[in-house]
């Protein structure tokens, strides 16, 4: 059976990023898909930093979630976003792994998402991922933003048709790659 990690990248116990993934997990596994939830909190490891790195090596749990990436099939990853860009512990973790491999999506398909309470659903963390992770080999299948994500999802669902729609065809293309993969 194939195998699919998703994640949300925040640290926050009511990320409605988590809340998207969890949805996702969802429709992603009514096809018969595994899908294993992580948690970044599971993985905690010390700031990033050279001096650090040249003196203790990778921690145990930065190599621990490299090995959820190199070890799956697939990656759905909900980005939160913070000022405009990658929340601190995502960007820790990313920079932490990017140093065990720079090419640390390893080409496996990834359906990319963000949401925010604001009308631009984390659109600025999704243009920056879109442009960096595919020189991480990343293989972005389809990408996803969810605005006004307290007008827009209720009850455990994106309640927007219009959403919902665009939602679920991003999705169909994931895993449509999963099963056509190798």
């Amino acid at each position: 059976m194939k195998r699919i990690i998703a994640f949300a990248g925040s640290n926050s116990k009511q990320s409605i990023n988590k809340m998207l993934v969890e949805y996702t997990r969802k429709q992603v596994e009514e096809s018969g898909l595994e899908v294993i939830i992580l948690d970044l909190n599971d993985f905690e490891m010390p700031i990033f930093g050279v001096d650090l790195e040249s003196r203790d090596g990778y921690p145990e749990s930065a190599k621990n979630l490299f090995n959820y990436i190199k070890n799956c099939d697939g990656i759905i990853l909900s980005l939160a976003e913070h000022n405009g860009a990658y929340s601190t512990v995502f960007k820790n973790a990313f920079d932490w792994m990017s140093r065990i491999e720079a090419k640390l999506f390893a080409k496996k398909p990834m359906l990319l998402m963000a949401t925010s309470s604001g009308g631009r659903g984390g659109a600025s963390v999704l243009a920056i991922a879109k442009d960096r992770f595919p020189r991480h080999d990343a293989h972005i299948v389809a990408d996803f933003s969810l605005p006004m994500f307290n007008t827009h999802f209720k009850n455990g669902e994106i309640i927007e048709e219009l959403l919902k729609t665009e939602f679920k065809n991003k999705v169909e293309l994931f895993k449509n790659e999963i099963k056509n993969g190798d």
